[in-house]
C-alpha cells in the first residue's frame, strides 16, 4: 500500500524525474504549491475516502506522516 501511495502522490504532483521516499518533507518539493495542496486533498478524498482538514494537514511534514494519517482516518 505504501508503494501505491507514493505513486499516487508522484502522479498528483507530476513528479517523473526522480524517486521520492516516505521520509521526504513534501513541502520542500519544487512542485509543492497551493495547487499541489488542493490536488493532494482531492486525491486523498478520491482514492482513500479521507478528508484531512487544513489545520491537521498543516501539522504533517513528511510523506510518512501523511501516509500514517491516511491509515488512521481511512475507512477502506
Amino acid at each position: 500500500m505504501q508503494e501505491k501511495f507514493i505513486e499516487l502522490f508522484k502522479e498528483t504532483l507530476d513528479i517523473e524525474d526522480r524517486e521520492i521516499q516516505l521520509s521526504d518533507k513534501f513541502r520542500e518539493y519544487e512542485e509543492w504549491n497551493s495547487l499541489a495542496y488542493l490536488s493532494v486533498i482531492a486525491m486523498l478524498d478520491e482514492e482513500y475516502e479521507v478528508i484531512i482538514e487544513g489545520a491537521a494537514f498543516k501539522e504533517l511534514r513528511t510523506l510518512d506522516e501523511l501516509y500514517k494519517e491516511i491509515q488512521v482516518r481511512s475507512v477502506l
